[in-house]
């Protein structure tokens, strides 16, 4: 039982760590104060929402085999799957804003300029948007453990 709660508690400050790092790069990516400091500490900060992502699916993955629910109970839930297939899409967009961060640091180091205020927009615009479905994802997590829409309660 202790070991089910603290696989809880590290799996839910996992996506708190998750969500906090998410926001940063948000509060950070605006045009109207973008430069060589914001781009470093941008795309450190990209580093360590990446690590805490890993985090969250490690943890996640880890309760789905050692909860005492055991795996073929979550492997039957649909509420797991669609929480599993919103947090790959963030991954997904993730990856991207990820590459863009790398691609306007090459750039800076190569040829000293910084990206343009539209395209700091578009980026900010897909951190936002990974924001939003975030916020969806518990709201499926509580399904599951109520055992609503198709999931068993156990």
């Amino acid at each position: 039982m202790l070991s089910e709660a603290l696989l809880s508690y590290f799996h839910l400050a996992s996506i708190l760590a998750m969500v906090v790092f998410l926001t940063s790069e948000g509060a950070l990516c605006r045009p109207e104060w973008f430069n060589e400091a914001v781009l470093k500490r941008l795309q450190r900060v990209d580093i360590i929402y990446m690590i805490c992502g890993a985090m969250v699916a490690t943890s996640g993955i880890t309760r789905i085999i050692l909860g005492f629910k055991g795996t073929d109970w979550y492997i039957a839930q649909p509420m797991l799957h669609i929480k599993v297939l919103l947090f790959l899409v963030v991954g997904v967009m993730s990856a991207r804003v990820s590459m863009a961060l790398q691609s306007w640091l090459q750039t800076w180091e190569e040829k000293g300029t910084l990206p343009a205020e539209a395209d700091i927009r578009r980026i900010r615009k897909w951190i936002m948007i990974e924001a939003h479905i975030i916020m969806v994802i518990p709201l499926f997590a509580v399904f599951l453990s109520r055992g609503l829409f198709g999931a068993d309660a156990g």
